[in-house]
């Protein structure tokens, strides 16, 4: 996939995505935004990526937010339309159907960490910054941050960083689970793939079901989100991968996945 702003490598079933914009901290432009776009479009059906791990390029940036130069130039018009544009993106990447691990080094601001929410999980190195900084521009958060923020650490914690503009460390993000683990800058990478390898060990029905199952869900009362585990447990119980993964296990042997 040759995009001039992110950087893409695939090793195994592993889609390893670099935003490369080292000189500007790796901020979001449109035109990295809409590359980004291209990619998970692609990416949705893609059968032989299993999981993608998103990171930027040098040691200072995940991707320290979006473009200010841009930013300075939106009314109440097109603004509204950029922030559905890159609503969609990282719609896009919640909903692909395949775990997406942010590995953070560095600052991840603004759309950075709206970024990074809307990934599947989030592993940051110890010299990582996040925050949601846009109300110090005069602005709110427009890529999801006001909503994925509250559903993945509380409303009042959400609340507390998106009016103050505070920027946090990586342990206490850590603490409040805005990130799922903190390393060591030389171990995040290794860290990410560890993880995503292990996920890719697993059957990709399942996998996929699991993620479908949570992200549909979790805003449903309770009784219709079992039931939908319920629907989604039936339909994976008539899959090939089923019938290998049980029958590997009670013959002691490791399962051959096909994805069917």
């Amino acid at each position: 996939m040759p995009t001039e702003n992110i950087r893409s490598e695939k090793r195994d079933a592993i889609l390893f995505l670099t935003f490369d914009r080292p000189k500007v901290l790796n901020a979001l432009n449109i035109a990295t935004v809409n590359e980004l776009g291209t990619i998970f479009k692609s990416v949705r059906n893609d059968d032989s990526v299993r999981a993608i791990i998103i990171t930027g390029a040098g040691e200072k940036a995940f991707v320290a937010g979006a473009d200010i130069s841009e930013l300075a130039e939106l009314d109440s018009t097109n603004g509204k339309e950029a922030a559905l544009r890159g609503q969609g993106v990282f719609t896009a990447i919640e909903d692909c159907g395949k775990p997406v691990i942010a590995a953070i080094n560095g600052f991840a601001l603004g759309g950075g960490c709206e970024l990074a929410l809307a990934c599947t999980l989030r592993i940051a190195s110890e010299n990582a910054k996040l925050g949601q900084p846009e109300v110090k521009l005069g602005l709110i958060a427009g890529y999801g941050g006001t909503q994925r923020l509250p559903r993945l650490v509380g409303k009042g914690v959400a609340l507390h960083l998106l009016l103050t503009g505070e920027i946090i460390s990586a342990q206490e993000a850590l603490r409040i689970g805005l990130v799922n683990e903190v390393v060591p800058a030389d171990r995040l990478l290794p860290r990410a793939e560890e993880i995503a390898r292990a996920i890719i060990a697993v059957a990709p029905i399942a996998v996929r079901e699991t993620l479908n199952a949570v992200h549909r869900g979790y805003d449903l009362p309770l009784t219709e989100a079992l039931e939908l585990e319920a629907s989604l447990f039936g339909q994976s119980c008539g899959t090939e991968d089923k019938a290998e993964g049980t029958h590997a296990f009670l013959n002691k042997r490791a399962a051959a996945w096909k994805g069917r």
